[in-house]
């Protein structure tokens, strides 16, 4: 439904680098799903005709250049300004008539709408075994610490509100955006959906950017950071359990020796004993004083996102006016 009897103003978000087979196509496909909606072609330095055919097929076409679809992804937040956000990839493996159903559900009030590929054709279509096992592995990882049931933490296709396009800190440069993007709502207790949807591999003579090595310990690098900054408490807290637990058992080998013999053999030990136990608790004092802080950075984003929400009902009433 539109919000306040209101159509949304829908942009469409389409990171690109050298997708000049599939771009033409993927731009016609959202024009015609959504025909009010702007659809944006970002190039990311193609050396191909990308942004030449997508400027043919009706795109608003922009550079960015600094590399990598994270940069991408946050230029085109800092930049357009829409009710509903629809982002997908220009390789034409996401369909475009699921759009209209996402942007509804954000105009129904949803912060993000995740296209789900992994309950329909994902495992079919997809012919990189590791991908697969990648998708699996990040799916358990972050649904076990964060006791979530997302079935696609990093899909490519998704919508977003208004205020979670400008509150959102983008801080991932390449393809491990998405999962941050998941972690991130996860944290701050976002109203997320999951709308399966049907995915496609990509048509002949159009490769894939991926490098499931690189980019796969990418994803595990930015879950572990976030891991560290967003549940501090059990990260360091387990950490300094587990050292200072060390600690205690080789503190207690020597007493035990001591007791038998009556004198303290093992004095390197007990030294690194008593270091290893002291470690451990200024690891937990670590994670209880990063917890609070984590807190406040919650409250302070529902603050911000408040502010956003506020400061998009004035500009929908001063159109309204204006009308």
């Amino acid at each position: 439904m539109p919000v306040n009897n209101k159509v949304p103003k829908v942009a469409v978000l389409l990171p690109c680098y050298n997708e000049e087979v599939t771009i033409g196509k993927v731009v016609r496909d959202f024009r015609t799903a959504l025909p009010d909606a702007d659809v944006y072609v970002y190039d990311n330095n193609s050396t191909d005709r990308t942004a030449e055919i997508a400027t043919a097929a009706g795109a608003i076409v922009r550079v960015e250049p600094r590399q990598g679809k994270g940069n991408v992804i946050r230029a085109m937040f800092e930049d357009i300004d829409a009710d509903v956000y629809i982002m997908s990839d220009g390789d034409d493996t996401y369909p475009a008539d699921a759009a209209p159903a996402m942007v509804r559900k954000i105009a129904e009030g949803y912060d993000m709408v995740i296209g789900d590929r992994l309950s329909s054709t994902y495992f079919q279509e997809n012919k990189r075994p590791f991908h697969n096992f990648g998708n699996k592995l990040v799916r358990s990882s972050i649904n076990g610490l964060f006791n979530a049931h997302v079935t696609d933490i990093m899909t490519g296709y998704r919508a977003f509100s208004f205020t979670f396009v400008k509150t959102y800190p983008v801080l991932s440069r390449g393809f491990e955006v998405e999962t941050e993007m998941t972690i991130h709502s996860l944290n701050n207790n976002l109203k997320l959906y999951e709308m399966p949807i049907q995915y496609r591999d990509r048509p002949e003579g159009s490769y894939s950017k991926l490098d499931t090595v690189g980019d796969g310990i990418k994803v595990m690098s930015t879950i572990f950071r976030m891991i560290r900054e967003y549940k501090p408490l059990p990260f360091f807290g387990i950490t300094g359990l587990l050292v200072g637990i060390i600690g205690l058992v080789l503190t207690v080998s020597v007493t035990i020796d001591f007791l038998h013999t009556g004198i303290v053999a093992r004095f390197p030990t007990l030294i690194g004993a008593v270091l290893l136990i002291i470690v451990g608790l200024m690891l937990v004092v670590a994670g209880i004083i990063l917890d609070v802080m984590a807190k406040n950075d919650r409250k302070r984003f529902i603050i911000d996102a408040n502010h956003f929400a506020m400061e998009q009902r004035n500009r929908r009433c001063d159109e309204r006016t204006r009308a």
